[in-house]
């Protein structure tokens, strides 16, 4: 199979054509273009998205086939990998969507994106910043994450590192290569450089759900802005406003879009479940009853939309959300195009719109 249109490689843009083989890219020819020159479409590398709670109506803690769901959901907008993402719960709660997203992982559904994992975000998270998350918060042990690991694999996981062990915590868990990220946090700025020098890698939804930057007290947000390398951020301009989108990507090298998307996403305004939370969704925001915000419906492409409205080039959107979330998780398969990597293809209008989506090189959208 042969694309035409503007192709974004890793050495600018190119108007051309890609040949798709076996799943891979096998080809690029062209020379090189300003794709505003034309109205060709904008091929560029599938979205990754690594906090999706939900999409299409379906919450991953609901298990039975919510995770296939929502993966199939976010495949439509131009997700082409993502991390089904859990809720703080009891035990109990997370044990059976665990085991059950581990089942559709076993069996990956078509036309979705590829599940690359779990997200754990909580319970190893501060009671004092729930933020959303039902109240199970509890003091993390590599006992109680390697029960859910072994159901689901874990890639990434949020915890607070000033609750009491999760420093040793962390440490071991990095050793394993799983990426531990900072948030539903009350720490201080010094707690986090440690957690950091023990082996942290991330900020979890940079500005929400943690301590707020202060010039006497920078506390995580400032530790994140003072030395993170990598950080997530909520793409919506709801979660975080545009202000604050500049100020982050100005000093975090790496830093990545994510939807935090709940069973809204893809879904009209109406009542949702997120954990066990009753959640409403009203035009762009998803809320709880009491007006706090709950996750979002957003999409990967109008995250592309959004940051493209602050003033990003469409290469570097791309790179914010395909290619750093991948070496984040050291992917080196996907998040660019060029010869040999994975057919993960996202092509947009001019208007960037999705026009189609390909996942390791078969058409998600008839």
């Amino acid at each position: 199979m042969t694309l035409e249109g503007n192709i974004l490689t890793p050495e600018g843009w190119f108007k051309g054509e890609l040949t798709l083989r076996q799943g891979r890219i096998a080809g690029i020819s062209g020379t090189p273009v300003d794709p505003e020159d034309n109205d060709a479409p904008r091929i560029i590398p599938g979205f990754i998205d690594l906090h999706v709670h939900g999409g299409g109506g379906a919450d991953l803690m609901e298990g039975g086939d919510a995770l296939a769901v929502l993966a199939r959901t976010h495949a439509r907008f131009g997700t082409t990998s993502l991390l089904g993402t859990s809720m703080t719960a009891s035990r109990e709660a997370l044990l059976k969507a665990f085991r059950d997203a581990g089942s559709v992982m076993a069996t990956p559904p078509d036309r979705a994106a590829d599940i690359l994992g779990i997200h754990l975000e909580g319970p190893f998270i501060n009671p004092d910043m729930l933020g959303a998350q039902p109240p199970y918060a509890r003091p993390g042990t590599l006992e109680a994450f390697d029960e859910l690991d072994a159901l689901a694999p874990i890639r990434v996981i949020t915890m607070a590192p000033e609750i009491e062990g999760h420093m040793a915590l962390i440490e071991a868990l990095a050793a394993r290569g799983v990426r531990v990220q900072l948030g539903h946090t009350a720490a201080t700025h010094d707690q986090c450089v440690e957690a950091l020098q023990l082996g942290a890698r991330g900020f979890t939804h940079l500005y929400n759900a943690m301590g707020g930057l202060h010039h006497r007290a920078p506390g995580v947000v400032g530790a994140a802005l003072a030395h993170a390398d990598y950080a997530e951020l909520i793409g919506d301009l709801i979660h975080v406003e545009p202000g604050a989108v500049l100020a982050a990507r100005r000093a975090i090298p790496h830093l990545y879009v994510v939807t935090d998307a709940t069973a809204a996403a893809g879904m009209p305004d109406g009542e949702y479940r997120l954990g066990e939370h009753r959640v409403f969704k009203q035009g762009n925001s998803v809320r709880l009853a009491d007006g706090g915000l709950a996750g979002s419906a957003l999409t990967m492409d109008v995250a592309l939309r959004n940051m493209t409205g602050l003033g990003l080039t469409l290469s570097e959107a791309s790179r914010r959300l395909s290619l750093w979330p991948a070496r984040y998780l050291g992917l080196n398969d996907r998040g660019v195009l060029a010869p040999g990597y994975r057919a993960d293809i996202v092509t947009l209008s001019p208007n960037l719109d999705v026009e189609q989506v390909w996942v390791a090189g078969c058409p998600v959208i008839e």
